[in-house]
């Protein structure tokens, strides 16, 4: 099994933070690299996120530069995404997934097995 749980998506108002969480079943994230999709109505899958196995290397859409964060707790087994300053572009269902590999900069390029439900994140005032 590798299963991937995301949580902590919700309602939230223009300009307001969520933490997200990407959560393994039936494996550890240690050795995982882990990147975060979201996917709005209407739209493509969009890469919002990536962060190597250890924590130490990061990467962000464009479009997420300077008001989202990632990061990891290894020994907890999650990987957070914050959001702050939320705006109503930021309304999707988000995903985490991952693999062993560090693909780098062109992570959102990988056709990765392995999805969670995702996690329900909607901006609006």
């Amino acid at each position: 099994q590798l299963q991937f749980v995301e949580s902590g998506g919700g309602l939230e108002q223009p300009g307001g933070s969520l933490r997200l969480s990407c959560a393994a079943s039936g494996f550890s994230l240690g050795n995982y690299a882990i990147g975060w999709f979201r996917q709005a109505p209407g739209k493509g899958r969009e890469g919002v996120s990536y962060i190597s196995s250890s924590g130490a290397i990061t990467f962000y859409a464009d479009s997420v530069k300077g008001r989202f964060t990632i990061s990891r707790d290894n020994a907890e087994n999650t990987v957070y995404l914050q959001m702050s300053s939320l705006k109503p572009e930021d309304t999707a269902v988000y995903y985490c997934t991952g693999d062993r590999m560090y693909y780098g900069a062109n992570w959102y390029r990988v056709p990765y097995d392995y999805w969670g439900q995702g996690t329900q994140v909607t901006v609006s005032s």
